[in-house]
């Protein structure tokens, strides 16, 4: 039995909180910290009386790494979840290093002043964290992270050699507004508006945003439109995963949402750049955010169902072989467990899952690692365990 301290109280935290709860028996104390410290305690008096874990909760900003460190040392946790904005991930990491305590997050860095993302901020910790005999476990959410395990389990299971992955995302679900994000309104922009990228032949090939268009007929959801975006796991399977040819990322938009976004883009407002208003600066998308459903209350009014995994194709026993592992999630079941939608509960509960990994010892490598370098049998079964039921098809239709 251990301890966490999970860091950030929107709707994936609101999740991860609900499933450690669940999973007492790895769980026995957790304490709940955000700038809104009414969230957390809203939340830990919604719990308790159900669960035999201790909750605790404490007022926190992220970015203050002396502060973070107090906290560390006074609640004295087994694993940090990062389950705040990228921006702050290496000042968590930072304290983490101070403290010697494990390090768990669902997002790769990210500047706040560029829309760019990459691990390499995070990969230059390693030798830090490995001397400290400590273990950062980056990206532990759905995509990234379940990717990554179901990556390591094609591997394990199925293959010889992996020579293709595409990761599909399909949110199927309708929350009912002309324009609204499922996740924070400023990264979702951020990243859908930004440049599209893949790998293939060792090299990463750039295009225009939502340039590649393909369609795909998805299990319980039916045949949706979807783009080629850049994703943080290609970087990280281009890197763990030998012998692999080709990785590609797509995501699934309406129409409504392209054409409300295109809108927003051409009059400025999905810029980051800070524009002169009224005497002050403000940023144009941060602007935007504010004005936009919270994702946080879009459970009770969201219908439908989402389908995400990955199609392997590669080698066995010197035979070709095509592999297709997927989960489905049903919003409206979600919120009727959780109180949040689908998009939060797929991150939510492999935060906790990875976060149940370290504190059991079930993973113990250390330094900076990504999910695929672990074992994915226990993750796998964990899943299946946690809410996350997965699916696999050994004639899947191949994206071209």
């Amino acid at each position: 039995m251990g301890k966490a301290l999970i860091i950030g109280c929107g709707g994936v935290g609101s999740v991860a909180i609900h499933k450690c709860v669940e999973n007492s028996e790895i769980f026995s104390e957790i304490c709940i910290a955000s700038r809104n410290i009414e969230k957390c305690n809203e939340l830990k008096s919604k719990l308790e009386g159900k669960t035999s874990t201790r909750i605790s909760t404490a007022q926190i900003d992220a970015n203050d790494v002396s502060a973070m460190v107090n906290l560390i040392e006074i609640f004295n946790p087994d694993v940090v979840v990062n389950l705040a904005l990228p921006y702050h991930d290496l000042k968590i990491m930072e304290a983490c290093l101070k403290t010697k305590t494990n390090y768990l997050d669902t997002a790769n860095y990210e500047p706040e002043e560029t829309a760019y993302f990459e691990y390499k901020h995070q990969w230059a910790l390693d030798e830090d964290f490995k001397r400290a005999g400590i273990t950062a476990l980056l990206g532990c959410g759905f995509d990234p992270g379940v990717t990554g395990i179901f990556t390591a389990y094609a591997l394990k299971h199925y293959f010889d050699k992996i020579e293709t992955i595409d990761i599909l995302d399909c949110n199927g679900g309708d929350h009912g507004y002309p324009f609204a994000t499922n996740f924070n309104p400023e990264i979702n922009i951020r990243e859908v508006t930004a440049k599209g990228e893949y790998y293939e032949g060792g090299n990463w090939i750039e295009t225009a945003p939502l340039e590649i268009k393909r369609s795909y007929n998805f299990d319980e959801v039916g045949v949706k439109d979807m783009y080629l975006l850049y994703h943080e796991e290609i970087e990280s399977l281009a890197k763990n995963i030998p012998d692999v040819k080709r990785i590609r990322f797509f995501m699934t938009f309406g129409q409504s949402y392209l054409t409300h976004l295109k809108c927003l883009e051409n009059v400025g407002m999905t810029s980051i750049e800070p524009i002169d208003y009224n005497g002050q600066k403000i940023v144009p998308l941060q602007f935007l955010k504010a004005v936009l459903p919270d994702p946080a209350t879009l459970g009770p009014r969201t219908v439908g169902k989402t389908n995400i995994g990955c199609i392997f194709t590669g080698v066995k026993d010197g035979k070709p072989k095509n592999y297709y592992v997927y989960n489905i999630c049903d919003h409206q079941a979600c919120y009727r467990e959780v109180g949040s939608q689908a998009i939060s509960y797929t991150t939510g509960v492999p935060a906790m899952i990875g976060a149940a990994m370290l504190i059991s010892g079930q993973w113990n490598l250390k330094g900076v690692r990504n999910v695929e370098e672990f074992d994915p049998d226990p993750f796998m079964a964990a899943l299946n365990k946690f809410g996350l039921p997965w699916k696999e098809n050994f004639n899947p239709e191949l994206v071209d």
